[in-house]
C-alpha cells in the first residue's frame, strides 16, 4: 500500500495498522465517551439514548433496541438493519466493518469481534493489529454469550447457541451451536414477510 494510505484506511482494508495512530486513538477515545454517556444514562431517558445512539452508530442507530451497558471501538464501522435488539452487555469490537441484517437479537453478553492479532509473536511485539468484516443476516438470533470470530458471516434466519465460538461461516436457516461452532440442524423456512408481521415491535428504552 502506498504511503500516502492512513492507517484508519490500511485498518478498513484489513491490513497491519497501527492502533496508537492519533486519527484512530481520537475516534476511539469519541465512541467510549459516548458509550459511558449512553451506559449511564437512566432508564426513563428514551430520547437521550436515541441521540446518542445515532451518534455512536451513524449507519443504523436510530432504529436500535439497545440495553445497555453496550461497547464498540468506534460505533461508525457497524451498520444495523432496522429494529435489530442487543441485551446488556454486549460487545463490539468494530475495527473492520460490521454489518447487521434487521431484526437479529443478541443475548446478553454476545460479542461480536473484527479485530485481531499476527500469530507471529515477532509481529505482535511491533503493536500492529488487523481486523476482518463481520457479516450477520436479517432475522438472526445469537444466544448469549456467544462469540463472533473475525472474518465469519452468518446467513438469515439462523440460530447461534447460547456460549456458541463461532469461527467459520454459517449458512442461512441452520441451529448451530458448540465450541467451535457447529450446524446442528436445518430450521423450517419461514417466509419473510410472516415474520415481519407475528415478531412484536421493540422501542428503545
Amino acid at each position: 500500500m502506498s504511503a500516502e494510505h492512513s492507517e484508519w484506511q490500511k485498518m478498513l482494508a484489513g491490513e497491519r495498522y497501527n492502533p496508537m495512530d492519533p486519527e484512530l486513538m481520537k475516534a476511539r477515545r469519541d465512541a467510549r465517551l459516548l458509550t459511558e454517556s449512553l451506559n449511564a444514562s437512566r432508564d426513563n431517558e428514551t430520547k437521550k439514548r436515541r441521540k446518542i445512539l445515532r451518534e455512536l452508530i451513524p449507519n443504523g442507530g436510530g432504529s436500535v433496541w439497545m440495553q445497555p451497558p453496550f461497547y464498540c471501538d468506534y460505533g461508525r464501522n457497524i451498520t444495523l438493519g432496522e429494529n435489530v435488539f442487543f441485551n446488556f452487555n454486549c460487545v463490539i469490537l468494530d475495527v473492520a466493518e460490521v454489518r447487521i441484517g434487521a431484526r437479529t437479537l443478541f443475548g446478553p453478553a454476545a460479542q461480536v469481534y473484527t479485530a485481531t492479532h499476527p500469530m507471529d509473536a515477532r509481529e505482535r511485539a511491533s503493536g500492529l493489529e488487523l481486523g476482518f468484516p463481520i457479516t450477520i443476516g436479517e432475522d438472526v438470533w445469537v444466544g448469549g454469550g456467544a462469540i463472533i470470530c473475525p472474518g465469519v458471516t452468518i446467513g438469515d434466519r439462523s440460530v447461534i447457541g447460547a456460549g456458541s465460538v463461532v469461527t467459520k461461516d454459517i449458512p442461512a436457516d441452520v441451529f448451530a451451536a458448540g465450541n467451535p461452532c457447529k450446524v446442528v440442524r436445518e430450521l423450517a423456512n419461514v417466509p419473510e414477510a410472516r415474520i415481519a408481521t407475528e415478531r412484536p415491535k421493540r422501542h428503545s428504552d
